[in-house]
């Protein structure tokens, strides 16, 4: 059998299981249309057992040594280093990613276990001092509990392991719901990993379902504290609205506009390299794409030469193909609005440097320039192949184009003076910048997230520890305290 047949069920209480709702969600290759799987749909009353089981599962394991949770999570990583070829081999086929873009996730995420290892035996408490004579202060890091992550399709095996694996490390359970595109990827395939890494029963749980059966119960269910998502600003905002209600913490990462801004004095060739990648990275399905490329006019016509030029040479194709550049996106709507929105900026007066052509879900390069300053395009993320040249006129303005957004998620600039480069990242409205090199990165000890609509809260490193663990105070009073009455 094939991984989608043997991983395409709910993981629920540690079985595997069918859902009982009345319809499937069909996985579909967007490459070639090829029926992957149909998983029929978790119910409410399945998404309450997931949710119960991870509640009773969850206090054995918060009282678990911490050197045998990270012992599960070195088996984790073991076992994911060994089937990271057929992990690649999925990916590609229910993402449509090249190989490199599969590869690259994969690698990360071991990375990110890797550091999980080591949070399981970080946390600590602290004993501070109390103008009470005779009193002390202890102050405990202790697991939050239960813990729901709601993934994206674009990243789903990185994106979901960021939060289960130092969720799990810090003694909470986790219930996933991965994106409807990436059930298998971003649900089953990590459930199967910790199952044979003897994750014990309950703590891990996959939900795959859809709001039209089930509503908002992952979110106003009363057993998870904390809800991890990743996923639009549209989606975050009701998400972050109901939690709110629920006293549910949130972290969300959500969408962005980023911007690559190329100053007078850069590298050229290497910032088209990092330009063309920023935009162009997995179809431009990324959050952290550079949609707009801002370049500095006493460059801009040399640029623009040699970034249309690497652009025209990128192959768009079958992405199991080694030379493809470009694969699919993800499904036939993403790529039918994409294609409207180029045709529609067209018609409006911007000027097509590159237009690539449709064909099914692959959506060729287009490159666009001479944008009015208020065109919708420039504040918006476009979730694909679509690059927008942008020309300023000195560093002030470069500033103000680049925040002229409502987003603020990632970004980067390039010059040949790295201190230039780090006092300008300091005026840039975002969470995440980089002083030449991609608007894209991500690492296991830097804090991600992002400022305005690009979300709240911030994951790796202490971040994670912050966001999925929870402080007590106790109190000891080894004297007697003096009471006025």
């Amino acid at each position: 059998m094939s991984i989608f047949e043997d991983l395409a069920h709910q993981y629920i209480d540690g079985e595997w299981l069918a859902g009982t709702g009345s319809w499937d969600i069909i996985d579909v290759n967007p490459y070639n249309g090829e029926k992957l799987a149909a998983i029929t749909v978790a119910t409410v009353e399945q998404v309450d057992q997931a949710y119960r089981g991870a509640e009773r599962a969850q206090k054995e394991w918060a009282a678990t040594s911490p050197f045998t949770r990270r012992a599960v999570l070195e088996r984790a990583l073991r076992i994911t280093e060994e089937r990271e070829k057929e992990i690649v081999e999925a990916m590609i086929d229910e993402l449509g990613g090249t190989r490199p873009k599969a590869e690259y996730e994969v690698h990360l995420a071991m990375e990110f276990i890797r550091e999980a290892m080591q949070l399981a035996v970080r946390p600590e408490g602290r004993i501070l001092p109390s103008p009470v004579e005779g009193k002390e202060n202890r102050v405990q890091r202790l697991p939050v509990g239960v813990i729901a992550v709601i993934s994206p399709f674009n990243f789903p095996f990185l994106v979901t392991l960021k939060s289960v694996a130092p969720a799990l490390a810090l003694g909470n359970a986790v219930v996933i719901k991965p994106n409807q595109n990436a059930p298998v990827v971003g649900g089953g395939v990590i459930a199967k990993i910790f199952e044979d890494a003897g994750l014990p029963a309950g703590l891990l749980n996959v939900l795959v379902t859809d709001i039209a059966e089930i509503g908002d119960a992952i979110l106003t269910h009363p057993v998870p504290k904390v809800i991890s998502f990743a996923g639009s600003d549209r989606v975050g905002r009701h998400v972050g609205a109901v939690a709110a209600r629920h006293f549910k913490r949130t972290v969300l990462e959500l969408s962005g506009n980023s911007a690559l801004v190329v100053l007078d004095d850069a590298d050229l060739d290497y910032a088209v390299d990092a330009a063309v990648f920023s935009r162009f990275v997995y179809q431009g399905q990324v959050c952290m794409a550079a949609n707009r490329i801002l370049v500095d006019a006493a460059v801009a016509e040399e640029f623009t030469e040699k970034f249309t030029a690497r652009v025209r040479g990128l192959k768009t194709g079958d992405p199991h193909e080694a030379d493809t550049h470009i694969g699919p996106l993800i499904n036939s709507f993403q790529a039918d609005a994409l294609t409207a929105l180029v045709d529609r900026a067209v018609e409006e007066g911007a000027q097509a440097l590159v237009r690539g052509s449709t064909r099914g879900n692959l959506v060729e390069p287009t490159v666009l320039a001479g944008l009015p300053e208020d065109s919708p395009l420039l504040s918006q993320e476009i979730f694909g192949p679509v690059a927008l040249l942008v020309v300023f006129d000195g560093e002030d303005e470069a500033v103000r184009l680049t925040n002229a957004t409502p987003y603020g998620l990632s970004g980067a600039v390039h010059t040949r003076d790295v201190e230039r480069g780090v006092r300008f990242a300091q005026r840039i409205e975002t969470g995440m910048i980089h002083v030449n090199d991609s608007t894209i990165g991500d690492e296991p000890l830097a804090a991600f997230g992002g400022e305005k609509a690009s979300g709240l809260g911030r994951l790796n490193g202490e971040a994670t520890v912050e966001a999925f663990t929870t402080q007590k105070w106790i109190s000891v009073q080894h004297g007697r305290t003096r009471f006025p009455f």
